[in-house]
């Protein structure tokens, strides 16, 4: 080996470690490994950069464009209630339905935006059907990477594929040349998960709270709520008298949340009542004999009302209602819910006490669950990252509107609230625009790149997209960075002979057994290779590979390319392969084992019918 293939290597095998790791950003690393070789002079500063002048780097930004505009104007939204209403109540229907219409909705935008868009209406569904959503939702996620198997703009590995065969002097793939490949994997997953869904988790007795989409019991068990709960009364001499809670600042000092504030009707009338009916705003003037409801640990509680001269309250005083428990936190103006991150939230990596979430939404954190940890205390020197699921109270009307947004994903919106969610009137001209990208992506009338960037430019011009802002902030700058900064690596593999060398390792180990054997070891490096990193990266720098070997094995190249892509996409064994994966586990309370009894069966299972079906449609 040569010492530029040494060093090519070398940054691979560091940069594929720190993909692993998830210590550091995805989209630094891949930047980082661009420097480092440019420094090297083993890429030029033109092959370092031309990354983001490729066209599927300029692609992906349109069609995250295309995507905001189908979910803005409620689009995707309209027909996926309408089609899953034919599903009716019955928990099998309700599976087959759901992984059909996410299939097609994720085969022309993004797995995450699908998830966005489908999982407030599946826990809805189940709830109404009386349904543990932990039976639906893991289908869901799976289903939205198989509906990218179904066009070539589905998921960002297809398009990788067409560009290194396009590069190469093949012909390139057409929109549905994926078509029947990703039927096929479709139709392997229903029939799967239909014998695998016995390891989901099991209907419960508790029917759940209409209002939050999950039992309050259930909820207020999960986060300790009521163990966190604590009231304290305004004394004659306190100093707070008069004072507003933002004056008082209580969040930031004392790493408490004021969650409600109750007073005397009138001096004849003995009984509390909460002011407005609603979480104490930053507003509310606190006054003598209020009763505060605090929520956070019991030794900070204590030392605030030492400090400000408050009584602790037991069952001695009366309320009328609700002394106290969960009944608090949730009401028919009140309530709570579970919200998840999504990849694009600018609330990633950002302390909660900078946020502004109180400010922005007049919504309390209450906590925040991250993998199987429930973080309850000093939440605002807490960072949220993305896959957290934040438990959230505010009113319904404040939740409802959260749910507009495109920072997070509103898990346990109220049936009731998210039907009065109306659709905009541009939603046929979205469906329009979408119609048209299509009939110009399938006709080839002009380059793919160009159709995409028109319905891009459409959805903003005739309003789909509320503004040119909104539109950059509809697009995942992480995931664009990250592909921009790995294509030229994958010029590193090919221009330094390591791709020819790995792919000579790999023919030598298993090419002597024939062109299948060889298929099936593409298929499944790439399957075991995407557990680890983003399914984008890892087509990127097996696609030359893949196509080596193949040429080195005088075999087709296509079906081994398409090994690539649908092994990096159809990745199931772990929480984290996946955003879709990610952002079910904590609404579908899953944990590590679930994915590994029904992803990991069904990952395998679809490597072994793909290998088998690939050549079918592509002969060896």
């Amino acid at each position: 080996m040569n010492g530029p293939m040494i060093l090519t290597l070398s940054v691979l095998a560091v940069a594929s470690v720190l993909f692993i790791s998830g210590k550091v950003r995805s989209d630094l690393v891949a930047i980082g490994a661009l420097i480092v070789l440019m420094l090297f002079n083993i890429l030029t500063p033109a092959e370092a950069l031309s990354g983001f002048a490729n066209s599927v780097v300029i692609m992906m930004i349109g069609l995250f464009i295309v995507g905001g505009g189908i979910f803005q104007t409620g689009l995707a939204n309209m027909v996926s209630r309408k089609m899953l209403k034919l599903a009716g109540t019955n928990e099998t229907r309700m599976l087959v339905m759901i992984m059909v219409v996410t299939a097609a909705i994720g085969a022309f935008v993004s797995n995450t935006g699908t998830i966005a868009v489908m999982m407030p209406i599946v826990v809805s569904l189940a709830m109404s059907a009386k349904t543990n959503p932990g039976r639906l939702l893991m289908p869901l996620a799976f289903a939205s990477s198989m509906g990218g198997m179904l066009t070539l703009i589905g998921t960002p590995p297809n398009m990788v594929i067409q560009e290194v065969l396009s590069g190469s002097g093949y012909n390139g793939i057409s929109f549905f040349t994926y078509t029947p490949i990703g039927l096929v994997c479709i139709a392997v997953g229903i029939v799967s998960m239909l014998f695998l869904r016995r390891f989901l988790p099991q209907n419960e007795k508790d029917e759940g709270d209409r209002r939050t989409g999950r039992s309050l019991k259930d909820l207020a068990k999960k986060y300790q709520l009521t163990q966190n709960l604590y009231r304290v009364q305004v004394s004659p001499h306190s100093p707070i008298r008069f004072k507003t809670l933002q004056e008082l600042n209580i969040s930031a000092r004392h790493a408490l949340n004021v969650i409600e504030i109750r007073r005397k009707i009138s001096a004849k009338n003995q009984f509390f009542k909460t002011i407005n009916q609603e979480v104490a705003g930053s507003h509310t003037i606190i006054q003598e004999e209020d009763i505060m409801y605090v929520y956070g640990a019991f030794e900070r509680v204590e030392e605030f009302a030492r400090e400000f001269d408050l009584t602790m309250l037991d069952h001695q005083v009366s309320e009328n209602k609700r002394a106290s428990g969960t009944e608090l936190f949730a009401t028919e103006d009140v309530g709570i819910a579970e919200v998840m991150l999504t990849p694009t939230s600018g609330l990633i990596n950002r302390l909660v006490k900078q946020s502004g979430f109180r400010e922005k939404y007049r919504l309390n954190i209450l906590g925040i669950q991250r993998q199987d940890q429930y973080l309850l205390h000093n939440l605002k020197e807490e960072k949220m990252r993305f896959g957290d699921a934040l438990l959230v109270q505010g009113t319904w009307k404040d939740i409802a509107r959260l749910a507009n947004e495109s920072d997070v994903v509103v898990v346990g919106q109220p049936i009731e609230e998210s039907r009065k969610v109306t659709m905009d009137n541009k939603a046929p001209i979205a469906a329009g625009i979408m119609l048209l990208m299509v009939v110009l992506l399938v006709s080839d009338f002009i380059p793919a790149v160009a159709s995409i960037m028109i319905a891009a430019v459409l959805m903003i011009v005739f309003g789909c997209v509320r503004s040119m802002e909104e539109g950059y902030k509809t697009i995942n700058w992480e995931s664009v960075v990250l592909i921009g900064g790995m294509i030229p690596m994958s010029i590193a593999i090919e221009k330094t002979g390591a791709a020819a060398l790995l792919s000579e390792g790999m023919v030598g180990a298993l090419g002597g057994y024939g062109p299948m054997v060889l298929l099936a070891g593409v298929y499944f490096t790439t399957s075991l290779l995407t557990l680890f990193i983003s399914n984008t990266a890892c087509a990127v720098l097996f696609a030359p590979i893949a196509l080596s070997a193949a040429l080195q094995l005088d075999a087709n190249p296509y079906p081994f390319l398409f090994a690539v892509s649908i092994g990096a996409s159809m990745c199931f064994a772990s929480p984290f392969s996946t955003p879709p994966n990610a952002l079910v586990m904590s609404a579908g309370r899953y944990r590590f084992s679930h994915y590994l009894k029904v992803g990991l069966p069904l990952q395998v299972i679809m490597g072994i019918v793909m290998v088998a079906v690939l050549p079918l449609f592509f002969p060896l």
